[in-house]
């Protein structure tokens, strides 16, 4: 239920005034656009980095190097998604995310890109979650390579013990980052010559931009309707009745 005292008090104006104001606000949505389309131009731009180490995935279909993930494409989206260890079960929030990805596969398929989701759970842990929340992308595990802690989205018992952790480009204090494993996205691309190489990571609130979702609730007088960002989110199979979920993504 959502809280009727989150929404702000509304302004009731003739629909003169209305379509003024519109107006006003097009300005800035039409900057938003352009803005947008300029940093995923710049984006685009960004150098490569070859990959030197050869990494090998567990999946329901067996072992496969990180070549093989691409399947037939030369484009290789992951979504870093983040097992709750101390709960031993998927993280609510990349839960979220995870609904948005077969919509977005049936056509980036399509597109030369093959979008998949690479977790630290074994398979015997993840295949169950996937199928009990009804997904069909292709997902693999990182259990046993350093895939995750190269990529920026697990950490060690040592530093987590140190109190800081290197996340989203900067030295991380904060309490509420303290986790071993954090969310994330990281792009791939192979070359004619088989050659692998590493185009783009993003972390928290970069990630937002999966969420169709948050661009729905946007557009609602009342939005995310949300003390913390996420504080709302259920596994979709856990909303009625909904109790409180800790979420693992922040600003």
């Amino acid at each position: 239920m959502l809280n009727p005292d989150r929404i702000h008090a509304p302004r009731i104006v003739s629909r003169e005034e209305w379509l003024e104001a519109r107006k006003v606000h097009l300005r800035n949505e039409k900057a938003l656009t352009r803005m947008r389309d300029m940093v995923a131009a710049e984006r685009r731009e960004l150098p490569w980095v070859k990959v030197e180490k050869d990494y090998t995935f567990d999946t329901p279909n067996g072992p496969k190097t990180l070549a093989e993930l691409f399947e037939s494409r030369s484009q290789l989206v992951v979504y870093h998604f983040m097992w709750r260890w101390d709960i031993d079960t998927g993280c609510p929030s990349c839960s979220l995310i995870a609904d948005h990805m077969d919509g977005a596969n049936l056509h980036l398929k399509h597109r030369d890109v093959t979008l998949m989701a690479i977790t630290r759970a074994p398979v015997e842990k993840f295949g169950p979650y996937v199928k009990r929340l009804g997904w069909q992308f292709p997902w693999a595990s990182s259990f046993r390579n350093d895939f995750n802690f190269d990529y920026g989205v697990s950490f060690t018992k040592d530093e987590l013990a140190k109190g800081k952790i290197e996340y989203n480009y900067a030295t991380i204090g904060d309490p509420k980052y303290q986790w071993d494993e954090l969310p994330g996205l990281s792009v791939f691309v192979k070359d004619p010559a088989g050659q692998i190489f590493h185009t783009y990571s993003a972390y928290a609130r970069g990630l937002d931009i999966l969420v169709g979702a948050f661009n729905w609730l946007d557009l609602t007088p009342k939005g995310r309707d949300e003390k913390q960002i996420m504080d709302w989110v259920r596994r979709n199979d856990e909303y009625e009745p909904a109790a409180a979920a800790p979420s693992c993504c922040h600003s």
